[in-house]
């Protein structure tokens, strides 16, 4: 099983590229901190990532440096031959899934309006449902042995 799922911040905006075939790809690293601090030092590894097609696009048009990001991927490790005929070696997560994480206004996404264009839902006709709060959420009016869970 290859699966590896990473919380960190972005180190640098994410870079957007086209292969010659027209698929997107997006590279950008995040800073992942240590489980344990060192004489109370945090320590952070620095993940290099692969996003390609939609999601390269999702990450370069939602996230930029320090942002908050989340991600499910798997590793994969690569070798070339440079210039000089020396042998290098990469190993990246490649991203299948990101998440938000953190605030909107932390991760630079706060934006006036529906966010992410999505909108805020109706308010129901229910008369046990209450008034929509700023945060989005439903209040809901009676005991919670009303509830149906």
């Amino acid at each position: 099983m290859n699966k590896v799922i990473l919380m960190g911040r972005l180190t640098r905006d994410p870079e957007l590229r086209q292969t010659t075939s027209g698929i997107q790809v997006c590279s950008f690293s995040v800073a992942v901190n240590r489980r344990f601090a060192k004489d109370g030092q945090q320590n952070a590894d620095f993940i290099n990532c692969t996003a390609w097609r939609q999601q390269a696009e999702f990450i370069c048009k939602y996230f930029r440096q320090g942002s908050m990001i989340a991600l499910v991927g798997s590793l994969q490790s690569r070798s070339w031959e440079n210039q000089e005929g020396k042998r290098q070696y990469s190993t990246d997560v490649v991203v299948e899934e990101v998440h938000f994480t953190g605030s909107k206004k932390e991760t630079g996404t706060d934006t006036s309006g529906d966010s992410f264009g999505m909108t805020q839902p109706a308010p129901s006709a229910d008369s046990a449902l209450g008034d929509i709060d700023s945060m989005g959420f439903q209040t809901i009016e009676g005991s919670e042995d009303d509830l149906p869970f």
